[in-house]
């Protein structure tokens, strides 16, 4: 009788860590965020053309060519300026 009850008390512990573990950018208060010049710094130290930057999901979105000149969109953390992911343009 008690394993339900253990892994319904599991559940309701991991559930929302999973949830937050899932989410590619935090949620960080716009006036603690990088500047667009600053992002795009960052984008061209780490070899990136950048041709745009954009708000999307909590991210500084970079529309970019990389070092070999495919299209991608690179994903900032927006108050560190860590990559979060690259996503090659199709």
């Amino acid at each position: 009788m008690k394993s339900p009850l253990i892994a319904a008390a599991l559940f309701s512990v991991l559930a929302p860590a999973a949830a937050l573990a899932s989410q590619d950018c935090p949620n960080v208060p716009r006036d603690q965020w990088m500047s667009d010049a600053a992002i795009m710094e960052k984008a061209k130290s780490l070899g990136y053309d950048v041709r745009s930057i954009k708000v999307d999901d909590g991210c500084a979105e970079a529309y970019a060519l990389d070092k070999g000149g495919k299209r991608v969109e690179v994903y900032f953390h927006p108050g560190t300026g860590d990559v979060v992911k690259v996503k090659a343009d199709d």
